[in-house]
């Protein structure tokens, strides 16, 4: 059905069949909290399952099957997800339709949910509205977390990906159960619905059964209004990075550095991603080695790579006092890569990380339906045999090139 998608991932690795929705709709400020609270709530309870203690209770008797869902941001997509995974019909004693039963049960709260006076129930929202206000207002209490998620609000200021997932408190007070529920009648129509369903199924019957229990819950091929946006936007070159710190009531200085990357072509990524691994991406990394050991100037100094915003995040912890002597050793690495100061060896061990990370993939069930979906939203489709191609053959001149596109956004600091 158009704007709906069913994909299937054939595997006899796993004894469980894994059934995964996702819900991607553009990310903004007037509807991030509304897209976190209805994740909460949807799992509440549905028309046939009215509560969680019933839905657990369903989910026991199907040999321990198990329920999840959470939100994310991807590019500027809020991407609402949804899992169910169950033993493999193949290892029961008899066939007893566990199939159609876990679908029934996944599209049911995604698509089905629990109705009273024209909105939620009451109870469930005014719960997850408690629990979300504990979450976004819990954000500071991992400091490192919070240092990146503060780093990443000031590089994309009044930009999409600039927002927390969870939303924020000021808009909770004013959701009530139907203006929720009238929000989420027009997300079901109109945003991009994804089915995966992975593992080993013996008949061509399981997506006959996602249609059909679609149908019954009337949702319907349609164009989606919500346009998902999966393109990178080249951010404007700046002379001079954006300094922001922040005092609390530590003892550890986190300092975290956004780099961005001046060049938005997609394959370029690969180079940028064996950049990244050489500059901070393990033990043997640049940051590692003189940020750390060394120089004895942080605790903790990797970086990490943003595929979907072409972005690169240098995160250290330190000493408060180190703070210059971090900043300026760090600068060193970045001036060395531009000047092709690193080794043959240390570009084949980050290409070694990386395909390490690659093959890990498919096995697990729930990563490799995370990396197909980002091809999905992404629109690449590149088999994991070819992303592990393209690693291998990054060459060092194409390393250099991407180090000599890279220049320091923002630096945050959150120190005492």
């Amino acid at each position: 059905m158009e704007g709906i998608k069913i994909h299937k991932i054939e595997t006899n690795q796993f004894k469980t069949n894994l059934y995964a929705v996702f819900l991607a709709t553009p990310l903004s400020r007037e509807n991030v909290t509304k897209d976190a609270l209805i994740a909460a709530v949807l799992r509440r309870g549905t028309m046939s399952i009215p509560s969680q203690d019933k839905i657990s209770k369903e989910l026991e008797e199907m040999y321990g099957a198990s329920f999840d869902c959470g939100i994310e941001k991807t590019g500027d997509n809020h991407i609402i997800k949804f899992y169910l995974e169950a033993l493999n019909e193949e290892f029961l004693p008899e066939k007893e339709g566990l199939t159609q039963k876990c679908i029934n049960i996944l599209l049911d709260i995604v698509t089905n949910p629990l109705v009273e006076n024209n909105g939620f129930k009451k109870e469930y929202v005014d719960s997850e509205k408690e629990n979300l206000k504990q979450i976004i207002n819990g954000k500071i209490d991992n400091k490192s977390r919070y240092a990146l998620d503060r780093c990443i609000e000031e590089i994309f200021k009044g930009e999409p990906y600039g927002l927390y997932k969870y939303g924020y408190i000021e808009d909770l007070e004013n959701i009530t159960p139907e203006s929720l529920y009238e929000y989420y009648k027009k997300l079901i129509q109109n945003c991009k619905i994804d089915i995966y369903y992975s593992g080993l199924f013996n008949d061509n019957k399981t997506e006959e059964i996602i249609n059909k229990k679609l149908q019954e819950n009337k949702i319907e091929s349609r164009k989606a209004e919500y346009i998902v946006n999966n393109e990178t936007t080249e951010k404007k070159n700046i002379e001079q990075p954006k300094i922001i710190e922040e005092s609390m009531d530590i003892t550890q200085g986190k300092l975290v550095l956004g780099l961005q990357i001046n060049d938005n072509n997609k394959d370029s990524r690969f180079a940028a991603s064996v950049y990244n691994a050489v500059l901070g991406g393990g033990a043997n990394s640049k940051l590692f080695q003189n940020v750390r050991e060394k120089n004895s100037l942080a605790y903790t100094a990797s970086s990490s790579y943003i595929r979907t915003k072409n972005i690169i995040l240098i995160h250290c912890g330190i000493d408060i006092d180190k703070y210059e002597k971090a900043l300026e050793t760090i600068k060193e690495q970045l001036e060395d890569m531009k000047k092709g100061n690193f080794t043959d060896e240390d570009v084949e061990d980050s290409k070694k990380l990386i395909i390490s990370s690659i093959k890990s993939i498919s096995a697990e069930q729930d990563t490799e339906i995370t990396y197909d979906y980002g091809q999905e939203l992404s629109s690449e489709h590149m088999t994991i045999k070819e992303y592990e191609e393209k690693i291998q053959n990054t060459t060092r001149e194409q390393i250099i090139e991407i180090a000599n596109k890279i220049n320091i956004n923002t630096i945050y600091f959150l120190k005492n």
